[in-house]
């Protein structure tokens, strides 16, 4: 492979920093020029060598980089004017600095992978020359470690890129925002003084009211924009992101057959590429020469912040886009807990109120009723007491009393207004954000998928053997080529969801043999306490497998979907999202569906028990109901992650993989030392953590989610632990971006993509859960039925009475009796069954029937009620708020109107230029041969004249652009004809 000789010598430049200006290393060593971008690669084998300009350099020694400047001996076209150096800089030209990164022929030998990634890394950064970025690089190489590319975007290529991403800027024009008036501004104003102390000391947050006109950027209207200097029109995000487009979609076609700086990154070719920060975090000096990184550590990524506002537009602005939306949908799933938590507390206060007053709870507890139930296990278990269960059934009515069915209905149409609110929300953020009518941004193929294709085009090649038919290249990977993927996806998640399942019955076995062993001690205090004891444990164990399978399944999802060659990025992360909720959820929720739905169900009644392995009996629900115990589980498994996994392992692991970072930087930290040189940005950013998307971050909200909405009839006080855990999540995430995290690209984002899908379906899927919660799981549905069908008096009195089945205990399998049975000839089980004296002895009886129609048709009820609600809430509550769409329409009109102005001054300049000329030569309206005036017309820029011979007729005009003024500079009357001429043909079509 033979390197053009244009690419063979570009100098490398030291980064000697000018005190004034590069004190932070934020800029190249001239102190101007920003660092929009820093590729890092690690030297293993190399030297620095100091040779004269001119001196000539094998094509194997490839010297990169440039700051701009270049030597006047290098008569390259492909560098030559690249970089744009600044007038007046030092020629500091002389003893140019080059490195050698191959060494042909050389003293010390590289390694073949080593020379070939040199190679590419030549060739990527000569591309990046001619896309028209500059780059710079240390002279002092190390022996070993990170090696430092840095890029700047000059203003031509940020203009030039500006208008191909239709970025859009702020014009001149501005307007103020619509102010209400009467009772609701004043309402406004008291609000707002109201919220003052919770706003956080953000500057440029008094321009409030006004709005500047956004346009997308063009070469053609620069004097339309509000441009004070061309180094800070571009915010350092957005410099980051047009670096990116160009690292992204620039080609190594020489060397390898690669496109962009993530397929280089996975190669090896380089071990990181991102923007940096804007200096250090900590603030030192004056509060009001803070930057954006200092004032979001200082107003939103500390817990002191815990009480204020969060400063979207600041984050939008810092990190981009998609990031901003994500905090921002935090905040307002965080803000809207508040209300839900509020009802929660009402509704946990109501049962602690009502408790003492609770007939069901009080028959239970009285010993004076004498209920005799049967044993909970065989052989070794005896006869006992209902009034022993006193307190679970107490404990039960906290959470299942009819304010439970009240709460249940709110917060179902709370996920129905919360969504709404968030649509709302969300437009309101596109419109001041300058997101509306964009497009989706091109996506190149992911590197593994440009692999695949072409492994795939080297077999094809292989058994053509003739060439003509090699001309129709294959340009696609088809369902045959993912085909072996896609069955090892599906039998991988049934595989996965088998071992979920397994998980969940496993702790049922647990469950059933410590029973079993705990209630034949002799101790009574341990027999005492065996529901206590087995439920706890069982729940710990629980949590504990739910965190293992978590990180196993997190990490099952990226090999499967890796698996399923996915072409974009795009393809790739909502493909990765769909399997890791799916899994994730199947493991979060499985203890608890079987706890709400199955646990007792199927245990069978006593003398005809299920059993497990033929030995174990299936467990039954506490005599309190299963409520109960789905609120232990619950509450523990949704505490114990949001504490442990969302909490301890966000903080503890970035921490442990700082240090072993630290640890192993120790080394080359000391043999540096000697130098007693400050770190520059570049440095402190590397040792930083990749940013590695936000999947994490919404799994473990969406996860939440589900606990506050699908089971919340259980546990009312879920909404409240959910917002005392988000208002800390908040401040950790954000310092956990500000300060632990390399700064990621700003990536543009209209919503936040599938994961509002996700919630709209967990949303109403927590209408059917909930309703069944209620229906087959509390003891509402019969409370009710015995109420009104069956009480004697329209009380509850008698309802304990009325839910237990009588067994004879002769009829007690041999060995299974109690050893102890005395003179008790009959035992109560909970069920609605015949007793022993029925012809239908055992058999299922009318109420049972009765009960189950009831909690059916609440079902339904229950469903079309909430659906109905919900509907009623999404038609009152528009997506799109009134006063975006008054500003919508106002800021077209205004744009309208800016352009049309634009246009008469256009069309009012060249006539009086036309005129001056016509003034200037008299004679020059004589038509020259071929030659016409312009036909007037809607795209015509000239004044109107005699139709022009030489086109036929007249057609259509195009429009000068703004650029064309200076052609009509006269610098030589004799030259006027000429250049009225010229005129001509560029207005002509």
């Amino acid at each position: 492979m033979q390197i053009s000789a244009s690419e063979d010598k570009i100098p490398v430049v030291g980064s000697t920093s000018t005190p004034q200006c590069n004190t932070e290393g934020l800029y190249f060593s001239d102190g101007r020029r920003k660092v929009d971008y820093v590729l890092v690669f690690h030297q293993r084998r190399h030297s620095s060598i100091r040779c004269p300009v001119g001196t000539s350099v094998s094509q194997d020694r490839l010297s990169i980089v440039s700051n701009g400047n270049f030597p006047q001996s290098v008569s390259s076209d492909a560098v030559a004017g690249r970089g744009g150096g600044m007038p007046g800089e030092e020629a500091a030209n002389a003893g140019e600095v080059f490195m050698e990164l191959g060494f042909a022929g050389g003293s010390e030998p590289t390694e073949p992978a080593d020379h070939e990634m040199r190679l590419i890394r030549q060739e990527f950064e000569a591309n990046l020359l001619e896309a028209g970025l500059e780059i710079e690089r240390d002279k002092e190489v190390k022996a070993h470690g990170p090696s430092f590319t840095r890029l700047h975007a000059p203003w031509p290529v940020l203009c030039r890129e500006a208008e191909f991403l239709k970025i859009k800027v702020p014009t001149k024009t501005s307007y103020e925002l619509k102010e209400e008036s009467g009772f609701g501004s004043s309402m406004s104003t008291i609000w707002r003084k109201l919220n003052q102390p919770f706003q956080p000391k953000v500057p440029h947050q008094d321009h409030e009211r006004t709005k500047f006109l956004s346009h997308c950027f063009s070469r053609d209207k620069l004097h339309l924009y509000n441009i004070t200097s061309k180094d800070t029109f571009f915010d350092n995000a957005t410099r980051g992101r047009i670096v990116y487009e160009i690292l992204r979609r620039t080609v190594c076609v020489r060397t390898c057959q690669t496109i962009g700086i993530s397929t280089l990154i996975a190669k090896g070719v380089y071990d990181a590429a991102f923007p940096l920060h804007d200096g250090d975090y900590r603030v030192i000096g004056h509060l009001e020469e803070r930057n954006d990184r200092q004032v979001l550590h200082e107003e939103w990524a500390r817990y002191s912040a815990f009480y204020k506002y969060q400063p979207i537009d600041l984050v939008r602005k810092y990190f981009g886009e998609k990031i901003g939306l994500y905090f921002a949908w935090l905040g307002v799933y965080t803000q809207l807990l508040i209300p839900a938590s509020i009802v929660g507390i009402i509704v946990f206060g109501y049962g602690v109120a009502t408790v003492d007053t609770d007939i069901p709870s009080l028959e239970m507890c009285d010993e004076r009723l004498n209920f005799t139930m049967c044993p909970l296990c065989d052989g070794a278990c005896d006869f006992w007491q209902l009034s022993t269960a006193c307190g679970t059934a107490r404990a039960s009515h906290l959470f299942d009393n009819p304010a439970t069915v009240f709460f249940a209905i709110f917060m179902s149409l709370w996920a129905v207004l919360f969504l709404e609110h968030w649509k709302r929300r969300q437009i309101s953020l596109s419109f001041s954000w300058d997101l509306t009518g964009i497009e989706e941004d091109e996506e190149h193929p992911r590197p593994r998928y440009e692999t695949i294709l072409l492994q795939k085009r080297q077999r094809k090649q292989k058994k053509k053997k003739n060439k003509k038919k090699n001309e129709t290249a294959i340009d696609k990977l088809t369902w045959k080529d993912r085909l072996p993927g896609y069955f090892i996806n599906v039998s991988s998640i049934l595989f996965m969801f088998g071992l979920t399942f397994s998980a969940v019955f496993g702790v049922i076995v647990y469950r059933i043999t410590v029973s079993a062993l705990m209630a034949m001690s002799p101790d009574p205090e341990t027999k005492s306490n065996v529901r206590v004891t087995v439920t706890a444990t069982a729940v710990i164990i629980n949590l504990v497998v739910i965190l293992i399978l978590d990180e196993i399944y997190g990490a099952v999802a990226v090999w499967l979907t890796e698996l399923e060659i996915p072409k974009t990025e795009t393809n790739f992360e909502e493909r990765l999202i769909l399997k890791a909720f799916l899994l994730k959820f199947m493991n979060a929720y499985a203890p608890i569906f079987y706890v709400a739905f199955f646990k007792g169900r199927f245990a069978g009644r006593p003398g005809n028990y299920v059993y497990v392995f033929n030995d174990y009996r299936m467990e039954e629900c506490a005599p309190g109901g299963c409520l109960i115990e789905l609120c232990i589980q619950l509450s523990i498994i949704m505490l114990g992650k949001q504490l442990i996994q969302n909490n301890i392992f966000e903080i503890g692991i970035p921490k442990l993989k700082k240090l072993v970072r630290a640890l192993k930087d120790k080394g080359s930290a000391e043999t540096e030392k000697e130098e007693e040189r400050p770190p520059q940005q570049w440095n402190l950013d590397h040792a930083l953590a990749a940013f590695e998307g936000l999947t994490p971050e919404y799994m473990e909200m969406i996860i939440q989610f589900g606990f506050v909405s699908l089971f919340v009839a259980s546990f009312p006080l879920a909404p409240l632990f959910a917002l005392l855990n988000n208002v800390i999540e908040i401040r950790l995430d954000a310092k956990k971006f500000v300060t632990e995290l390399r700064r990621p690209v700003a990536i543009r984002a209209k919503d936040i993509g599938i994961w509002y899908n996700i919630l709209s379906g967990m949303g109403k899927f927590s209408v059917i859960i909930n309703a069944f919660v209620i229906s087959f799981t509390s003891d509402f549905i019969p409370r009710l039925v015995y109420q009104y069908t069956y009480s004697q008096t329209g009380t509850m009195h008698g309802f304990i009475d009325y839910t237990l089945s009588y067994f004879n205990v002769s009829n007690f399998k041999p060995g299974t009796a109690p050893q102890n049975s005395g003179d008790i000839t009959v035992c109560r089980y909970k069920d609605y069954r015949e007793p022993p004296w029925s012809p239908d002895a055992y058999q299922f009886s009318k109420q049972y029937w009765c009960v189950l129609a009831a909690r059916l048709a609440f079902v339904i009820l229950f469903q079309n009620l909430v659906m109905f609600l919900s509907l009623v809430v999404a038609w009152v509550i528009p997506d799109v708020p009134k006063t975006i769409m008054e500003q919508l329409k106002r800021e077209k009109k205004l744009l309208v109107d800016v352009f049309l102005r634009e246009e008469k001054e256009k069309f009012q300049l060249i006539q009086s230029l036309f005129a001056k000329d016509t003034t200037l030569q008299p004679g020059s309206h004589t038509l020259q041969p071929g030659q016409g005036p312009p036909i007037p017309g809607r795209y015509s820029t000239l004044p109107p004249g005699p139709t022009q011979a030489g086109d036929g007729g007249g057609g259509p005009r195009a429009r000068c652009r703004a650029a064309s003024f200076s052609q009509f500079t006269r610098k030589n009357p004799s030259t006027l004809p000429r250049n009225e001429n010229e005129n001509s043909r560029h207005t002509a079509v």
